[in-house]
């Protein structure tokens, strides 16, 4: 069972949002035709590590890394990548990784198995979710049991919110609905469960002015600053990070597509202030996931 090893002292930066896209055998979490357009997308066709060299990679660079697959089995048809695999191996690198799990919620009660299973036996210690990618809406109410689970475990919600490169440029996006990523479908979630951490990945755009509104109504909510690099990062997020939002903003890059140090290059380019990219790059992350308890959330 996954239990954290974490030097705060010692890393530099906690990266809340790393993709585990292969196995040890060769499996893709995504079908070929979607790996290769959003190679595409991303102007990227560079390597899809398992999850040994992720670790490897990211204690090399003295940072902590929060990875997950998204379990899309309904809407893709495709198996998805094993999450209690993913734990298991996390695990064995508990001095850099953070393990999310994932679960397809229109499998419902399976989800929810498998959710507590995660939790209870393995370990994990947040699941992400892809609404446009998983093909649900996540504000009705037929999911509230699953974000119920999920607030009495005490464990947060990573949703990836606005445009996605999974699908673009392919014949009707592959089927994907954008909309189901406007970060606005995660307020009543926010409202009706308080004890759930959720974060909203990305920069929401074209929702940026919602996911503000939201983060900035709910205190349960964050947002990871992952998938863009942040020489493109909208002036309004900008403003937020630096100001009332400081302290429920998270590091993260969408690695392996956006690497911490383009990430990291680019950041100096912005007016994100000197002084909130502590907060940004480790210890908001080190509040939320319980690796430290530096004071409430705003």
């Amino acid at each position: 069972m996954y239990e954290p090893a974490i030097d705060l002292d010692a890393v530099t930066a906690i990266d809340m949002h790393v993709h585990i896209e292969v196995d040890d055998h060769g499996h893709q979490s995504l079908p070929d035709p979607l790996v290769a357009a959003v190679s595409k997308y991303f102007r990227t066709d560079g390597p899809r590590p398992a999850i040994d060299a992720v670790a490897q990679y990211y204690r090399e660079r003295r940072m902590a890394a929060v990875v997950f697959t998204v379990d899309a089995r309904t809407q893709l048809a495709h198996p998805p990548l094993s999450s209690v695999d993913l734990a298991r191996a996390a695990s064995e690198h508990a001095d850099v990784l953070i393990p999310f799990g994932s679960v397809d919620p229109r499998t419902g009660e399976a989800a929810l198995e498998l959710a507590t299973r995660l939790i209870e036996d393995e370990g994990v210690r947040g699941f992400k979710f892809h609404p446009t990618v998983q093909g649900f809406d996540p504000s009705r109410e037929e999911y509230a049991p699953l974000w119920a689970l999920l607030a009495a475990a005490g464990v947060p919600a990573l949703f990836h919110t606005g445009q996605t490169g999974i699908g673009a440029g392919m014949p009707g996006g592959y089927g994907f609905r954008l909309g189901l990523s406007n970060p606005m479908l995660l307020d009543p979630i926010a409202a009706e469960f308080p004890q759930l951490q959720i974060i909203m990945a990305h920069p929401s755009v074209p929702w940026q002015d919602e996911a503000l509104s939201v983060a900035t109504h709910k205190l349960n909510t964050w947002i990871d600053l992952s998938g863009w690099s942040p020489k493109y990062f909208p002036a309004a997020l900008v403003r937020h990070a630096n100001s009332i939002l400081k302290r429920r903003v998270l590091f993260g890059t969408d690695f392996p597509l956006l690497t911490p140090e383009r990430w990291l290059r680019d950041v100096e380019t912005t007016d994100l202030k000197p002084e909130v990219l502590p907060g940004i790059l480790k210890d908001n992350a080190a509040r939320l996931l319980g690796l430290a308890d530096t004071g409430a959330s705003d």
